[in-house]
This record gives C-alpha cells, structure tokens and sequence, in this order.
C-alpha cells in the first residue's frame, strides 16, 4: 500500500488547507463574547473560523439561560436568568428538585468590576494564537515564501480587526431611586424543578436578576459594517494566499490550525465560569436541615416556601399547578412556614431548623377536597 508516488513528500497535496484555516466556527462562537472583554482579543494571532466574528450584528446583550426569576416579596417576574447570575451560582449544577439558598454580597470595589479573567483559559488561547503566528512568520521569511508571509500577515492582522469591531465592555444598570422597598431577596426556579432562594440587597438584584446585561461595544454599527467589510475581504486574501505558499509552509499552517481547533475545542468544553471574573460579588451558603436535594417537586416547593417564609411568589411565577387543592395548599403552607421557628441567622455557619409538617397528607387531602367539590 503506498501513500506517496515517486517524488515523494513533494508529492503530498494540501492545496485543501485553506478549507482549515475557516473550520471550527462553534467552538469559537462559544466564548467569543467573554473573549472580547479581554484586550488579548486584540493580539495579532491564528484563530480558527475567524469568519464567525465577522457578523452582519452583534449581540446587544448576553444571553440569558432558561429559567424563572420571581421576588420573593417584590412581585418582580421575568421568564429568564441573566447571564451572569447563571454563572455566579452555577445553576446549571442544581440536581433537580434541589433548594438552595445562598446570600450575594457586592464588594463595592470598582478595580474588580465584572470582566473577563485576566489569565483565564481564553487568554491562553489569544497567546498560543499568537506565537503560532510568529513562527509560521519566521518561517515564512526563513524560506522566502512571499505568498506565506503575506498570509501570516493578513490573517493576523484580522484578528485584531474583528477584536477592534467586537470589542465591548459590560454595562450594568445602577439603581437611580433611594425610595424605600420591599426586601429584595429572589428565587430562580430551573426547569429541572430546582430552587435557588438568594438574599441580597436591591443593588445588587437589579443588577444581577432584573436588568439584562448589555453589551456597550467600542464601535459604532456603522463602523463595524465597515470592519466586517473589509474582514471579508481580508480572509478571503488570505485563504487565497495561503492557498499558494509552497508545501511546507502549508504544512505549518495546516498543523497549526489542527492545534488551534483542538485547543478552542477544549476550551469551549471547560465551564463558562473559569472565563469570568465574578470577584465583585461573594456568595455564601445558608445552610437548612434536612438534604440539599429533594424527592418530589412538593417536597422542594415547600422547603422553597419555608426558607423564604411567604408563598406570594409560587403564584407570581406561576409555579405550581393551578386549582383549587392546590391554591388551598400553598396557602397552607405559607401560614405553616410564617408560624414556625425563625429561619434567618446572619452566621453563614447555622444549620437553620424548618417548620415541622406532612406536606404530601396535606396536598392529598386539599386535592381530595377539592374533587370531591367539583363531583357535586
């Protein structure tokens, strides 16, 4: 079985590598947006697919993550959970049926704003990038290959041109009114029927759970049109360029981009957090008696109800089923949660105790009550 032909490596053909240098596109998309707080974004460098920076819009917000935010005793209502407070409590670890309470504290200190984290797994990234690119450049000029080095160039040089159109810094709403209102403490409810109870202030919820996080980006929609412009025209320069540099240059490329997916590709599996610099906000855990995660979705309702010690936001949210067993239900076991043992200690380290109560023979009963009124 033979591979090569008699001349050998001279033989081999990799006129395909161009195709390489533009695959990978959901890798990089994935953490595009935290990438682009940082200002390694805007190193000269090899990214792969570096077509999926180059968009017709950018986003003007972050995105949200599936899941309810109900106030506790505001009223407050959305059908999402920000970007943000999803990573900060990592909810996408909650078991279903779990409850947990946590309190978020904002540190106040403006010099550890939200931001991408200096050394974190994407800057990693933007360096590789770059010293790939440096030597493929040494190379290139080391064996007077025109047509490499004008790729090099071309394609490094759009790293930074994307960078420039996409940069962006976050922006989150400042609460403007000092009138009084109600204690601010929220519950995000996941569809995997898991509750998280979060104490903190009215600053920081309007920050973290009410007001979306939007992006305010460097350059204008006008000037990134034009930025996307001439990156088209750039890439496809390059690829064309590329295309021409003699075989081993094309294979410097070819390794290089291998590497560059893999490395994005293992990046991107990594949790989102290991990207952020949360370090403005601290979470402590309350902790409850009885386990963490519940059986049944009534059971991790009313530990939900009792931490919080009112059943105002189960309606709100549109939690729970509606009728009438189990209207009379919840109402039940707001009274319950209201006349037992106080719950709230400022000492993270308490074990808090709940009221004592069979929820299921109370459901039952309500339920049983309630068909037996609709069968008269």
């Amino acid at each position: 079985m033979k591979f090569l032909d008699a001349d050998g490596y001279q033989s081999l053909q990799l006129d395909i590598v161009g195709f390489l240098a533009i695959l990978g596109e959901s890798s990089v998309l994935v953490q595009s947006q935290v990438a682009a707080l940082s200002y390694f974004f805007l190193l000269p460098r090899l990214v792969p697919a570096p077509q999926a920076l180059i968009r017709t819009s950018r986003p003007e917000r972050l995105e949200p993550s599936t899941g309810k935010v109900v106030g506790a005793y505001s009223g407050g209502f959305r059908d999402r959970v920000n970007h943000l407070a999803h990573l900060l409590h990592e909810g996408n670890t909650l078991p279903a049926y779990s409850v947990r309470c946590e309190k978020v504290t904002y540190t106040a200190n403006l010099s550890s704003d939200v931001k991408a984290r200096l050394f974190g797994p994407i800057t990693w990234l933007s360096i590789l990038g770059l010293f790939m690119s440096g030597a493929l450049l040494g190379l290139a000029i080391g064996l007077n290959d025109g047509f490499a080095l004008v790729a090099i160039l071309a394609l490094s040089f759009l790293s930074t041109l994307v960078g420039i159109g996409n940069r962006w810094s976050l922006k989150l709403r400042q609460r403007v009114a000092n009138r009084a209102v109600p204690p601010s403490d929220v519950v995000l409810n996941y569809p995997n029927g898991s509750f998280l109870i979060i104490k903190c202030d009215e600053y920081t919820a309007r920050q973290l759970y009410w007001h979306p996080e939007e992006c305010d980006y460097m350059v204008g929609p006008t000037a990134y049109r034009a930025i996307s412009l001439c990156g088209t025209l750039i890439l496809m320069f390059g690829v064309i360029c590329l295309g021409n540099a003699t075989l081993n240059l094309q294979v410097g490329f070819a390794a290089s981009y291998i590497i560059l997916n893999a490395a994005y590709w293992v990046v991107a599996a990594l949790p989102a957090k290991w990207n952020w610099d949360l370090s403005s906000y601290r979470v402590e855990r309350i902790k409850y008696e009885g386990p963490e995660q519940m059986v049944t979705f009534t059971e991790a309702l009313w530990k939900a109800i009792a931490i919080t010690q009112t059943a105002h936001w189960v309606s709100v949210g549109s939690i729970a089923p509606v009728s009438k067993g189990w209207e009379n239900w919840i109402k039940e076991a707001e009274h319950v949660a209201q006349s037992g043992p106080g719950v709230w200690d400022e000492k993270a380290d308490v074990v808090r105790e709940l009221p004592k109560w069979d929820y299921n023979a109370a459901l039952t009963e309500h339920l049983d009550e309630a068909s037996a009124t609709n069968k008269v």
